[in-house]
This record gives C-alpha cells, sequence and structure tokens, in this order.
C-alpha cells in the first residue's frame, strides 16, 4: 500500500555528452554538472561554465572493456594471500632488472 506521498524525480547520474560541448562527455552527479570531463576514453578535469545547459541530456556511450576484470576488488577472495611467494615475486622481479639472479 502507497504513502501517498510522491516519488523524488530522479536526477541525472552518470557520464552524459557534454552539453556545453567542450568535451565529448561530462559527468552530472544529482542532476548536476561536474568538473570530471572526459575526451576521447581520457579523464580529466574541467570546471563547468556558470550557465545552466539547455536541451535534454544525452547519454555517453560506455568507454573501455565490456569485461568486469577491471570491477574485481583488491579484498576479494581469489584464494589465500602467500606471503612468501610475494615476497619471491618482489626479489624475482628485482633480480631481473638489476641482472642478479
Amino acid at each position: 500500500m502507497g504513502t501517498g506521498l510522491p516519488l523524488p524525480a530522479m536526477q541525472a547520474e552518470g557520464w552524459y555528452r557534454d552539453p556545453y560541448h567542450l568535451h565529448d562527455d561530462r559527468w552530472f552527479s544529482d542532476g548536476r554538472p561536474t568538473d570530471l570531463v572526459r575526451d576521447a576514453g581520457r579523464e580529466g578535469h574541467d570546471p563547468p561554465p556558470n550557465e545552466t545547459p539547455t536541451g535534454p541530456l544525452i547519454e555517453a556511450a560506455s568507454v573501455g572493456s565490456d569485461s568486469d576484470d577491471d570491477l574485481r576488488r583488491a579484498d576479494s577472495d581469489d584464494g589465500p594471500f602467500d606471503p612468501e611467494a610475494e615476497s619471491n615475486a618482489v626479489w624475482d622481479s628485482f633480480g631481473e632488472t638489476t641482472g642478479g639472479d
């Protein structure tokens, strides 16, 4: 049973085509443009102009891999942590860079 209260309007959240036409895309948070921008897939910062954008917002196409491999958490359980294996990997890398064993 409903409460009779109106639902809040959904605000833009995410990447949208830059309505100021200064960059390819601009991140919107709670319906407001932020200084986070993207050009050719590379992110940067550029404060939005003081004017309010006009016209409808157009969602930006996703950029990058369709794989979820880059979304794994650092604390995920991909197996038990082995500090000796980590130490060996560090020393192996050190040996390769210095020409030692």
